[in-house]
């Protein structure tokens, strides 16, 4: 095998399979390396029941869009792989699969980069770095204060209410994932106690449409990142949660309250077998119903100014309100033999020896481009755009940095950098 490429993709996601697809098309020679299999994380790192919170018609995958029968639908788990690996297939990729990337360094003098994986040594002339940004679990180290035999896992670990121990589960974290889990417990007549912290909900309906439908019509999934009032922060910000489950609904955990779901506060402290809450439930559940009303408001403006027909609805009004909150429990007279650290992921580019990266590690790029002439990164959340990411923007992530290395690859040979100049203002 060569061990020399003009480019190297480093990740066989759904964004390192797009990278590829576009590099494919432009008859780019390059190599993909991915540490597992195509479709990985999906199979491995999500529960059994697990769907899409966005419709099927999102699924945008360059020259593969969502082909089924039920574009406003949810795809369930391995739905979900399939379409990654049917899409893999209809460009036939040049993946290693079971490669690791060890080490990723530039070489000053030859002008190029070194790749050291778990085959060995390879050298490319550009970069891009499509390993996403959720690398290594957090689980908050007061866990380990726990008694030893209450079975802790995290989110990533979770496959369905079966596998876990008798008991009741404690779920720490209502992002995305927190509370998806949190109802397939309920669900399954398992007593669930929540730690609500800070997310945002989202309605999943209004006014005749999913809310998907309403903010892909606004525009909100095109927005660039610079034209968002938060800018560089919102890359940090919990995503809202809802569900896509049973043809998907939005999730209010009020109702889970008033059918025998056990909420507290953000977990403050674990002291033996005392845990103790912070005083905010009220305020985390306010603030998430807050934030939904406030995206009802937007597209009840939007409906407005567009003259649009659309079927009214009733304010919201909350079934539950937290009463004599429970700042400490014991978990063994609550019973609690399981938790559930449902909260997100550290990013992890240590493997990358090119300084490009901030206080936070985070990489500094615009629109994936970095400040090191031929390393770039896709997949990232907002990257560019809400889509990027996803399914529904990856694409259009994946084709801009195509154009641009293909651009420097034209300014290098033709010693011509005004190929790249009439590039950017194009863009």
């Amino acid at each position: 095998m060569n061990n020399h490429y003009p480019v190297i993709v480093i990740g066989g996601g759904q964004a390192g399979l797009s990278m590829s697809y576009f590099l494919k098309d432009r008859g780019i020679d390059h190599i993909i390396f991915e540490k597992n299999q195509i479709g990985y994380a999906w199979r491995e790192k999500r529960w059994d029941s697990f769907c899409l919170v966005t419709p099927n018609w999102q699924c945008q995958l360059p020259g593969f869009p969502y082909q089924g029968d039920d574009p406003h639908g949810f795809m369930l788990k391995d739905q979900i792989i399939q379409y990654i690996e049917r899409f893999a297939a209809s460009f036939n990729p040049p993946i290693k699969e079971g490669v690791e990337v060890l080490r990723l360094r530039k070489n000053q003098i030859q002008n190029q980069f070194e790749v050291q994986t778990s085959i060995g040594p390879f050298t490319a002339e550009q970069v891009v770095v499509a390993t996403g940004s959720y690398h290594r679990p957090k689980i908050p180290r007061m866990g380990e204060q726990l008694p030893i035999d209450i079975t802790q896992i995290h989110a990533s670990e979770y496959k369905n209410p079966h596998a876990l121990p008798d008991g009741s589960i404690l779920v720490v974290g209502t992002g995305q994932s927190g509370c998806q889990i949190a109802e397939d417990l309920h669900l399954a007549n398992r007593k669930v106690h929540l730690c609500v912290g800070s997310a945002p909900r989202s309605p999943r309906r209004y006014r005749g449409k999913d809310v998907v439908d309403w903010l892909n019509q606004m525009g909100y999934y095109d927005r660039p990142i610079d034209e968002h009032a938060q800018k560089d922060k919102v890359r940090t910000k919990a995503n809202h949660y809802l569900t896509g489950r049973d043809g998907g609904r939005e999730i209010d955990l009020r109702q889970f309250a008033l059918e025998g779901m056990q909420f507290h506060g953000r977990l403050k402290n674990i002291m033996g077998t005392q845990l103790q809450f912070n005083s905010d439930l009220k305020e985390n559940l306010d603030q998430a119903d807050n934030v939904s009303e406030s995206i009802k408001r937007t597209i009840d403006g939007f409906i407005e100014s567009n003259q649009i027909i659309a079927p009214t609805e009733p304010p919201y009004h909350p079934v539950w309100e937290p009463n004599n909150e429970q700042l400490t429990i014991d978990v063994m007279q609550a019973n609690i033999k399981t938790v559930i650290w449902s909260t997100g992921y550290h990013s992890d580019f240590s493997w990358i020896e090119v300084p490009v990266f901030d206080g936070r590690g985070y990489p500094g790029h615009e629109r994936g481009v970095t400040s090191i002439w031929g390393l770039y990164f896709l997949g990232l959340p907002w990257l560019y755009t809400w889509g990027s990411g996803r399914f529904s923007g990856i694409a259009r992530d994946a084709s801009y940095l195509v154009d641009y290395l293909a651009a420097r690859n034209r300014a290098t040979t033709n010693h011509d950098w005004s190929v790249v100049n009439e590039f950017l203002l194009g863009s």
